[in-house]
């Protein structure tokens, strides 16, 4: 009679089976544990650096996310994963927690990483001005370029809108053109020399930058801003679009904006033919896309003329360029041009106006 084959698996089986399953269950958790101290690690010794580097406001936000994160029971993604921990031995909760925190720890770095490079406030303390006062014209590029300034370092100005035509809100200036900045009263015209001023007294024991610098700054002021005006003004419908701001800007009656907005763009539109003529251009947009070409290749695929961060150079072309952005001109710079990446973040670094809105 055939011996009947036994329904249940031989033993020794199982045992090899549990005894490999063991094996890398314990390898699995020794190398979790390891990864998971050195994380651990990895925040103590950032901690410690930022306390003894004397942390500034984006890297003790940094911290601070990294603490939340780290430290609070409530969150879902800290508690589940402590769970798993706690599976796999590690059980000392204060171990758990922080071991979940780097995990969040990381997205926040990354998505606030940027702003420790981009944004800065005063370097220093010493300037705290009490009233900065800006009188401008909204689409002018000098005015433009001062703007860029003091909301990149976060300086809070007002603004008075000059009328450009009867230009009556600095007729207690000496300095009939814009932009005039007052800080704490003092007069500052000119926007390099602005500028210069302002920097030194950000950053006393610096001098103003020399080298390429300084050779973009003045191509800003001596090439960049009289290809511009040609462009802006090229017919009567763009020179018309530039001037909108002035309905909307300023402290101006119902017929005061009408005759700025209309004799405004007028005029405008004619100068710009002069200068045309005079700085030798044949085609506004030609000449245009040139210039934008020029700054991208003078960056030398950097993401910024200063490096990790933008430089007074930096500033002055996203100042300069900002006012036309997004008129038909500025779009089609962006459209047929490599300009754009660098302008977005400028824009990002730029950040919002510290404009004090009345």
């Amino acid at each position: 009679m055939p011996r009947r084959r036994s329904l249940n698996p031989k033993p020794w089986r199982f045992k090899s089976f549990n005894q490999e399953q063991g094996k890398s269950e314990k390898f699995l958790k020794l190398r979790f544990r390891s990864a998971a101290m050195r994380r651990v690690h990895g925040l103590a010794t950032l901690s410690r650096a930022l306390s003894c580097a004397g942390a500034g406001a984006v890297e003790k936000r940094l911290a601070q996310a990294a603490l939340m994160s780290t430290c609070s029971s409530s969150s879902s993604n800290s508690h589940i994963f402590s769970q798993k921990l706690e599976l796999l031995g590690l059980s000392r909760p204060s171990l758990a927690r922080s071991v979940a925190g780097t995990m969040l720890f990381s997205a926040v770095a990354s998505s606030l990483a940027q702003d420790a490079h981009a944004k800065e406030k005063p370097a220093s303390e010493k300037f705290l001005p009490k009233e900065v006062v800006l009188y401008q014209y909204e689409a002018c590029p000098f005015c433009n370029k001062v703007k860029a300034f003091l909301d990149y370092n976060n300086i809070p100005y007002k603004i008075v809108e000059v009328n450009p035509i009867n230009k009556k809100e600095i007729k207690w200036s000496d300095y009939k053109k814009v932009p005039i900045l007052k800080v704490d009263g003092e007069q500052m015209v000119d926007s390099s020399d602005i500028i210069d001023k302002l920097f030194l007294r950000i950053n006393p024991d610096c001098s103003i930058p020399d080298g390429e610098e300084k050779k973009w700054r003045e191509w800003v002021d001596n090439h960049l801003v009289h290809v511009l005006s040609p462009n802006i003004y090229r017919s009567t419908s763009e020179a018309l679009e530039s001037f909108d701001y002035i309905t909307t800007h300023g402290n101006f009656s119902f017929t005061e904006r009408l005759v700025a907005k209309y004799a405004g763009a007028a005029a405008m539109y004619f100068v710009s033919k002069k200068l045309k003529k005079k700085h030798n251009i044949t085609d506004e947009r030609a000449a245009l896309y040139e210039a934008a070409e020029t700054w991208v290749d003078a960056l030398k695929g950097r993401h910024y003329l200063g490096g990790s961060k933008p430089n007074l150079a930096d500033l002055a072309v996203f100042g300069v360029l900002r006012p036309i952005r997004y008129l038909t001109s500025g779009k089609d710079m962006v459209e047929h041009t490599r300009i754009g990446e660098w302008y977005s973040r400028m824009e990002n670094a730029v950040g919002e106006s510290a404009r004090i809105k009345e």
